[in-house]
């Protein structure tokens, strides 16, 4: 598998994001090729898409400020993830624990990082529809059948640091079920699905880094996903009742 960086300026808010990766494909050679995997950082889609908050001008709920004093963070800050988040369950410093679009996440997808002084970034308002028309558009500008991911960044269950995982996908199925095929032994599958759009992310977020560095997109080839040519039709949801840490779960704290 191989994977290439893509860098690119600063992405700023409606810019054509699309016009900019193929520009920039084209410039650094790649020349994608039907198969490969497209991992674009879900920030700078929303950036594109004008997901861009001044928080300072939002009216702060006693909610907002009480949250923000336990947390650490800025009142209209918190206020943005109250509007964001599904449901909250607690947190520790600078970071609130959310669930957003089925998903854990700090914050409800609302990030400080990478965005001007008081403002913060959203999620893209619709990721599936978002990663479908970059596959789309690639397919009509490239003629060229490629796989999207669009990945974020998140913390997983007593793990130091973060990695990345896939918010949304297009032209392939985001989860492979084993279950019901044989292991080495001859054992029979009984849980395992393999996440591999959020592997693919994974791996693109490493070379994306999380600072300064402008590499909002990787292109990935030879791997041995195969392609549908559609939106993702497998789920990367799982229910909360078949969730192996649905005993930690704490909802004392409801939105």
């Amino acid at each position: 598998m191989q994977l290439f960086s893509i860098k690119t300026p600063v992405i700023k808010v409606n810019d054509d994001l699309i016009e900019i990766l193929i520009s920039l494909i084209k410039k650094q050679k790649l020349e994608p090729r039907n198969r490969d995997i497209l991992v674009v950082s879900s920030k700078v889609v929303a950036l594109s898409e004008g997901r861009i908050v001044n928080y300072k001008t939002i009216k702060q709920s006693e909610k907002a400020e009480s949250l923000a004093k336990k947390y650490d963070l800025e009142p209209g800050f918190v206020e943005l993830v109250l509007q964001e988040a599904d449901k909250i369950f607690g947190g520790v410093k600078r970071a609130i624990l959310t669930i957003k679009n089925n998903m854990f996440i700090a914050n409800a997808g609302v990030d400080h990082s990478n965005a001007p002084k008081d403002h913060a970034i959203l999620w893209p308002k619709n990721p599936s529809l978002s990663a479908d028309n970059i596959r789309k558009q690639f397919k009509k500008k490239l003629n060229v059948n490629i796989g999207v991911v669009i990945s974020d960044s998140h913390c997983s269950p007593l793990r130091t640091g973060t990695t990345g995982f896939a918010l949304a996908t297009s032209g392939f199925d985001a989860v492979i079920d084993e279950r019901g095929k044989k292991d080495l032994f001859g054992n029979e599958m009984r849980i395992t699905q393999r996440a591999v759009a959020d592997g693919l992310a994974a791996a693109a977020v490493v070379v994306m880094g999380e600072t300064d560095e402008k590499i909002p997109a990787v292109l990935i080839r030879d791997t041995t996903i195969k392609l549908t040519n559609q939106p993702s039709k497998s789920s990367t949801y799982f229910p909360p009742n078949e969730c192996l840490f649905s005993s930690i779960y704490n909802e004392n704290v409801k939105k």
